[in-house]
């Protein structure tokens, strides 16, 4: 038995490894909110009915009593709203004390704030260990999807929509049942949860905590701590140094993307966005920048440049180049269309069957020293068609080594003219 339970520790610790390194890479793209990053806050009342056909062995479930809720839902992946997705609602719960009339004292009162995180599962066995994305929460359910801890071993909770506001969740109220279940058996019904958004409809900045907010009577199991706390705790690190720098909602409608493509309620830019601190000076880093001959040698998946026109890197000019490995070679271009000398320069790069990708690189002069940033995302073709969580890690890890082989050119010398 103890080494089942040593081979079971190993396996979970390693499984919440590979989640928190999962974690890190989306954080490239997303540094606030890694998943479920864009979201609609809601508040409202739980009001709980107790157990009378019998316990759940969680004190705070088998109570009577109303509380007040706090909650966030979300999207997890951030697919466009026309495919599905996996739907994510979370609860912060201040139990109050307001007991129900002739129900006696409710050992939940006075309680720590609670968070409970739901996502939308099956219902049945086995769905409902299962994350099952959704168009809507029309016909969704959401669950625990792992058990608490109580006196009475392990409980999961569940939540089902009753009624709908029209037309969307921000319209008016959400009710719900409120559900527990051991892990085989049947959902018994314990309560109602109603939410509603505010006058002014919008994200929360509420980060959840349901490893160290848990309802009274209510446990972790050690296993699911292994498979989460690694994750949470990648989630809320600081963004890493590369990754820091949103381009501001007037840039990017210079830049022929809409506000809504590039920016959230918070401001924060949509494209994959690189910087890096370059010990050299900007008009060495500009000097590689502006010599088209010179793309190949520090733009990842370039392998050669055909050809220049004149006039690089002017509004409207090309450079002609290939990409990817011989003999699997694709010969496309790309084109200028904006540029601010020596500071900054906006690209349409193509490669067919791939598509396009717009681009923009900036120049910041910091005296010896100087920031580049690059900011991409797919326009066209294929590659906009991959969900953006998974290709923007891809174009971040891309450019910075773009970066880096900047850098080295800049530093070495590339671009200037020899005695």
């Amino acid at each position: 038995m103890t080494q089942q339970l040593r081979v079971g520790s190993a396996v979970t610790r390693s499984a919440g490894q590979a989640f928190a390194a999962l974690f890190r890479l989306l954080k490239l793209a997303r540094p606030d909110r890694p998943i479920h990053s864009h979201g609609l806050g809601l508040a409202g009342e739980l009001t709980r009915t107790g157990n009378p056909a019998g316990p759940s062995g969680i004190d705070w479930l088998d109570s009577h009593g109303t509380d007040q809720v706090v909650a966030r839902f979300s999207r997890s992946v951030g697919l466009p709203q026309a495919l599905p997705d996996i739907l994510g609602l979370a609860l912060r719960i201040s139990p109050s004390g307001q007991a129900t009339p002739g129900s006696g004292p409710d050992p939940a009162a006075g309680a720590n704030p609670a968070d409970v995180l739901f996502a939308s599962t099956g219902w049945r066995l086995p769905g409902r260990f299962l994350l099952m994305p959704r168009l809507d929460v029309a016909g969704a359910t959401l669950t625990t999807l792992m058990p608490y801890r109580g006196r009475r071993g392990p409980v999961l909770l569940g939540l089902r929509t009753r009624n709908l506001p029209p037309g969307s969740l921000a319209s008016g109220e959400w009710e719900l049942g409120l559900y527990w279940a051991k892990p085989g058996g049947p959902w018994r019904e314990c309560g109602e949860l109603r939410l509603r958004a505010g006058t002014d409809p919008g994200d929360i900045p509420l980060r959840f905590d349901p490893l160290g907010n848990q309802p009274p009577g209510a446990r972790t199991y050690g296993w699911a701590r292994r498979l989460r706390k690694p994750s949470y705790r990648a989630a809320r690190r600081p963004a890493p140094p590369a990754v820091v720098r949103p381009l501001e909602p007037e840039r990017a409608a210079e830049f022929g993307a809409t506000r809504q493509e590039t920016t959230t309620r918070t401001g924060r830019n949509s494209m994959s966005t690189v910087s890096q601190l370059f010990t050299s000076p900007a008009a060495d880093v500009w000097r590689v920048i502006a010599d088209g001959w010179l793309y190949s040698g520090w733009v990842v998946g370039a392998s050669r440049i055909r050809d220049v026109d004149a006039e690089w890197p002017r509004q409207g000019a090309r450079l002609h180049h290939s990409v990817g490995a011989w003999p699997l070679v694709i010969d496309d271009s790309t084109r200028v269309t904006a540029v601010e000398p020596g500071r900054s320069l906006e690209l349409v790069a193509r490669g067919w069957p791939m598509g396009e990708a717009k681009v923009e690189i900036t120049v910041e002069d910091r005296g010896d020293q100087c920031l580049v940033t690059i900011a991409e995302d797919a326009i066209r073709g294929p590659g906009k068609l991959m969900p953006k969580a998974l290709r923007d890690p891809l174009i971040s890890a891309r450019n910075r080594e773009t970066l880096r082989r900047l850098e080295l050119m800049a530093v070495g010398g590339a671009g200037k003219q020899k005695p």
